[in-house]
């Protein structure tokens, strides 16, 4: 599948939903038919929530120290009535890091659309199922909607840290959530879209400097704080504010600012927070 945002929002105008397209794109391409097509992405909904359950273990810990537990203490905020963001926001946020710290930890996750950015898509979705009462054949197919994003960003421009930056990695997963989240709350293929550029537009710049060349700092804070950017867009697009620039151009323009980048700035853990005196002495103290 090749397809731009444009496009999708096109065939979902003759099919109904993107989500729809997604699903007879994929069983075309796979030679599956789209029963067999849905129960894959359903097996992905059940790592997903995995992932965020493991990572919720207070005694979870990376082999570095930098990752894990820290979702248990967000977790019991939450719980206590004490999260500024609500119950909503707060739980994606919850279980965005989860995952993320689930993945730092050597867990099994959903690269959605990468290791990386594991937790900011899940984290929506997960969050509209329990708060929300989204069923589960409603999450599967905001997933559908969520890779047709992917898909349209990972053609045009990049998905990948080292060649984009993290704009290309919790950008895109946040632009994923954004048009996940617009389409579970009955918003229309347009909306999704307008939704993505709203998100990739927020996190436009966004530099890749994993600390020790590891994805765990800042990575598994980024996704808190892209789950956060993937409702307020989310918000934006169901208001019926139209994106000002096409879909599609903030998807170049990400590309363009990704090769613009110096190569410090891209997974090379040489500038940004990777640079930082007082995490590499920690990382140094470790070894």
């Amino acid at each position: 599948m090749d397809y731009t945002l444009h496009e999708w929002v096109r065939m979902a105008s003759h099919h109904g939903s993107i989500a729809r397209c997604a699903i007879e794109k994929q069983a075309e391409e796979s030679g599956l038919d789209a029963l067999a097509v849905r129960e894959k992405m359903r097996h992905h909904l059940r790592v997903m929530q995995e992932a965020a359950q493991q990572g919720l273990d207070e005694h979870l810990r990376s082999v570095t120290g930098l990752t894990g537990g820290q979702a248990a203490l967000m977790m019991k905020r939450m719980q206590a009535g004490k999260c500024l963001a609500g119950n909503l926001l707060g739980k994606a946020e919850v279980y965005a890091l989860a995952t993320a710290e689930c993945n730092g930890c050597m867990g099994k996750i959903v690269a959605a659309p990468t290791a990386g950015a594991c937790g900011i898509l899940p984290g929506a979705v997960l969050a509209m199922m329990e708060e929300k009462g989204a069923t589960e054949e409603q999450a599967v197919d905001a997933l559908f909607v969520a890779a047709a994003v992917g898909q349209a960003i990972a053609t045009q421009a990049s998905i990948s840290g080292a060649e984009g930056g993290c704009q290309a990695e919790c950008g895109s997963a946040a632009a994923m959530a954004a048009a996940a989240l617009v389409y579970l709350e009955g918003g229309n293929p347009q909306q999704c879209a307008d939704a993505a550029a709203f998100a990739l537009m927020n996190l436009l710049g966004l530099v890749c400097d994993p600390v020790g060349g590891l994805v765990e700092v800042p990575c598994v804070y980024r996704n808190v704080g892209a789950s956060g950017i993937a409702f307020t867009a989310a918000d934006m697009a169901l208001s019926g504010i139209r994106c000002p620039i096409e879909p599609d151009e903030v998807i170049l323009a990400m590309k363009e600012v990704g090769d613009a980048l110096p190569t410090s700035l891209r997974e090379t853990g040489e500038g940004g927070c990777a640079a930082c005196e007082s995490i590499c002495k920690h990382l140094h103290h470790k070894e």
